[in-house]
């Protein structure tokens, strides 16, 4: 029996299902207000699920109109919710989500409307190889800069061969993903350094990219002024401070409540490409291909029709119209034949890539013969070798692959399995990228694993009064602010050694007006503090040890500065 037949008892099944959990849901919400409904037997049999209350309701359907950008809407439900909301960490939440809805109402003054060249559907996975970008430069995560994969998107880092110097975004110390800097120094890549405050959010950012003068930082974040989602954000180098300025949200139709990734400005100055999965399977992200434009006018949007229009960014003609809405699929859920269509779209997508390689290259090489600019001549004799020397890899991948599609097709047919091929085909086709549209999406490969050799962190000194093997003498003799007590050890004519110190730590260096060397040991807050480690300094040899006192730096009177403590 045809896989199509299961499929359609499947999903009349499905729907029984999900009609009677719907009936379910709707007898316990009357009888939460108020209600005299009955619970029908099939609850009745186990726990009832916890009531939804007003506050998560008002901001459900909120979350639903800021997605149809319904702004207006969404500020008056969140407003709603925060006076029902008691939880001050869940109150927290809808101020931020308030907040969003008023910049998606503010930013509707501002909107850009860009022609759209193209626009294709890619997987999360691998979107970013479809830019046209330096082939073999994404390298996967984890890697020696970014050591936590398992995030949605951050699946690379774009780290060509040549670079000298790297933007990119890594987890800190409490997980959460910022933009780092690294300069490479010759022998060592430079201890990779967090920028500025300014561009530093409390949530996550990814994918930076700084423009070809360098001028320019194009990056996402969903912890800074936004409408949702990850934004799409502009920082300007700062020459007076050297350093990045204020991010700037690039406004509509670049930001949206939804996803928005990757930013990049094409070298030649014919694109701007970016992704977003506004529409898209929770699996997918489009990749939308727009006209350069280097003065974007940009003015007030009619309405939320409007809007909505522009944020589908559809180009003149669609090359993904026959991919749906991710809702659901016209074949069955069979892993199977699951895994016989992704790796027939694998056959065709490389199929589709090596065609359009030929294409560029043959373009290119006719561009190289035609062109009387020594540097664009350069270029394009670049990208040739590296687009020729990607061939035999692709060639090799369409082989196995193809080798592979046979195997499972031999397996079907060994195991009398039959498969609807024009089902299959179809569902394969979705993914193709086409080569009839103006312009032609080219695969690139991933790069080698990243290989760097990182200076390494200078270990913290730690200043608590310690007795250690080896004694340590302070990096810094400056003291701190304030009542500070110290242990006074000896006063010396020439500098002492380590092994003169007999395992303190850390060990300070005075040099009186009288020009001896004087050390003391510790830090100590209280003279108490001091007071309790005196006969531990003294068991090491140094009997005449004392305790003295220090005010912002400057020795006073013991007494005195008791006095002051107290």
């Amino acid at each position: 029996m045809r896989y199509i037949l299961f499929f359609h008892i499947f999903y009349f099944l499905s729907v029984v299902s999900a009609s009677g959990a719907l009936q379910d849901t709707v007898s316990v919400a009357a009888a939460g207000h108020g209600g005299a409904a009955v619970m029908p037997d099939s609850l009745a049999a186990r726990k009832s699920a916890p009531a939804i209350s007003v506050a998560d309701s008002l901001a459900r359907q909120a979350d639903r109109y800021m997605l149809d950008y319904e702004f207006l809407k969404a500020l008056s439900l969140y407003r709603q919710a925060l006076y029902a909301e008691r939880d001050s960490v869940k109150r927290i939440a809808l101020e931020n989500k308030k907040l969003q809805g008023e910049n998606g109402a503010s930013m509707m003054e501002y909107v850009y409307s860009p022609t759209v060249v193209a626009r294709h559907r890619f997987s999360t996975k691998d979107f970013f190889l479809y830019y046209p970008m330096k082939d073999k430069s994404w390298r996967e995560v984890p890697n020696v800069l970014d050591s936590l994969s398992g995030h949605p998107f951050a699946e690379a880092v774009y780290v060509p061969d040549d670079s000298d110097e790297i933007y990119f975004s890594a987890p800190d110390g409490d997980g959460v993903r910022n933009i780092w800097h690294t300069v490479d120094r010759d022998t060592l890549w430079s201890l990779p350094a967090l920028l500025n405050e300014q561009v530093t959010s409390s949530g996550d950012e990814v994918y930076p990219l700084l423009s070809q003068d360098g001028r320019r930082m194009y990056f996402s974040s969903n912890g800074l002024y936004g409408v949702g989602g990850y934004d799409l954000y502009v920082s300007e180098w700062d020459e007076r401070n050297n350093d990045w300025g204020v991010p700037v949200n690039m406004g509509f139709p670049y930001s949206s409540p939804y996803d928005d990734l990757l930013f990049y400005n094409t070298p030649d100055g014919k694109y701007t490409m970016f992704a977003s999965n506004r529409g898209c399977p929770a699996d997918s992200i489009n990749v939308y291909v727009l006209e350069y434009d280097s003065m974007p006018i940009r003015r007030a949007v009619s309405g939320v029709p409007a809007l909505r229009e522009l944020m589908a960014l559809e180009p003149d003609r669609i090359d993904d119209e026959d991919v749906g809405d991710g809702a659901g699929t016209s074949m069955p859920e069979n892993p199977e034949v699951r895994k016989y269509m992704q790796k027939m779209r694998e056959v065709k997508s490389l199929r589709d890539t090596i065609y359009a390689y030929g294409i560029s290259i043959d373009e290119l090489r006719n561009g190289y013969a035609e062109s009387g600019d020594d540097r664009e001549k350069e270029r394009m004799a670049v990208r040739i070798t590296d687009m020729e020397s990607a061939l035999p890899a692709l060639n090799d991948s369409l082989k196995k692959a193809t080798s592979e599609l046979q195997a499972i097709e031999m397996e079907f047919l060994f195991n009398g399995v039959v498969i609807d091929l024009d089902k299959v085909n179809e569902e394969a086709d979705r993914e193709i990228v086409p080569k009839d549209i103006n312009y032609t999406f080219v695969r690139m490969e991933m790069g080698d694993s990243l290989v760097m050799d990182i200076e390494k962190p200078e270990p913290e000194f730690d200043y608590t009064f310690m007795v250690l093997p080896e004694g340590r003498f302070a990096l810094d003799n400056t003291l701190p602010s304030g009542i500070i007590y110290q242990i006074q050890i000896f006063s010396l004519t020439h500098p002492a050694s380590v092994k003169d110190i007999k395992g303190l730590s850390p060990v300070f260096l005075h040099r009186p007006a009288n020009g001896r060397y004087t050390y003391a040991v510790g830090l100590f807050k209280t003279y108490a503090d001091a007071l309790s480690c005196l006969n531990k300094v003294r068991t090491r040899g140094f009997k005449g040890a004392y305790i003295v006192a220090f005010k912002d730096g400057q020795p006073i009177n013991v007494t005195a500065a008791r006095r002051q403590e107290n």
